[in-house]
């Protein structure tokens, strides 16, 4: 076989070219850069949630999923994304403590303390008709909104006919809701806006105080069911006059905000009212038409009687 030598031969033999290669075709696709590695490893993360414990944070708008898993890799001690995923699949005890990331947990009693005046004046006299209610919390995270809710009924007469569920995904939160324990540090803006919602009493008659936290009254749990319940893949709960969920469908992209709005749909009795948080909107989701504004600048609906 002739071998293509790069040595002057004798004489003037003709210079030995080196055959050209042919070219890789380049597809228009593979010249599109590609998904940033950390993207990649974030997916196949928040796949090997689902997968492996059924947790589903893959529709949840991913800016904020950036966000919390980057402080949950710095905080716990991982370089990378892979090797938390690795950890989290071999180790459930890792669970939790990432969940306490990817749940927010940021909450206050009487939290706009408008929106639980407009309960207690223009949504509470609807509810009177009633001989008994349903009301759900949903997402109540670490218990302040439930509670909130709770003392308001006591205070309008209604807590005797009323069961509350305070349902959340993440089980530690459930855990700090059920035994209503707060830092005393937080009492006086929970004292504020209790009375700027219209409170009828003081908030201090709900709660006692010993070693710099404040124990909310028993009693105040004693209509309510705590659950484990997720507005991704669980279905719809029970028939509620009221339901309220805020500030927790800003953290779901469009598809995941229509199907948790279609559970509330059909969770709801006939003219039930769902309350929003005040950057949630119903205006442009699929299910708006079986909503009308109730009380618009709070974002509380009611449910069509059809």
């Amino acid at each position: 076989m002739h071998r293509c030598r790069r040595e002057r031969l004798h004489g003037k033999a003709p210079r030995c070219r080196e055959a050209a290669l042919p070219r890789p075709r380049v597809d228009a696709q593979v010249t599109e850069l590609p998904e940033k590695v950390e993207d990649i490893e974030i997916r196949l993360l928040l796949e090997a949630l689902f997968l492996r414990y059924h947790y589903d944070f893959r529709n949840y708008a991913m800016a904020s999923i950036k966000r919390r898993l980057r402080q949950a890799r710095e905080q716990l001690g991982f370089s990378t994304f892979s090797a938390m995923q690795e950890s989290i699949l071999r180790d459930a005890d890792m669970l939790p403590q990432l969940l306490r990331f990817m749940t927010v947990q940021v909450s206050e009693m009487f939290r706009d303390p408008s929106y639980f005046r407009a309960l207690r004046e223009r949504v509470v006299p609807h509810l009177k008709t009633y001989p008994s209610l349903k009301v759900w919390v949903a997402g109540c995270s670490t218990g302040e909104e439930l509670y909130s809710l709770v003392i308001l009924f006591r205070e309008e007469g209604l807590e005797e006919r009323t069961l509350f569920y305070a349902t959340d995904i993440n089980h530690d939160a459930l855990e700090t809701a059920q035994a209503g324990i707060y830092p005393m540090e937080r009492i006086p803006l929970f004292t504020q806006n209790h009375r700027q919602s219209g409170g009828k009493s003081s908030l201090s008659d709900y709660y006692q105080a010993a070693y710099g936290r404040a124990s909310l009254d028993k009693t105040l749990r004693k209509n309510v069911v705590f659950s484990d319940h997720s507005l991704v893949t669980d279905s719809v709960f029970a028939e509620m006059h009221l339901i309220s969920c805020r500030n927790v469908l800003i953290y779901f992209d469009k598809a995941l905000q229509d199907r948790a709005l279609g559970l509330f749909e059909d969770s709801l009795a006939r003219r039930g009212f769902l309350g929003l948080g005040s950057k949630e909107s119903l205006r442009f989701s699929s299910h708006a038409s079986a909503f009308a504004d109730f009380v618009r600048e709070e974002k509380i609906y009611q449910r069509s009687s059809e």
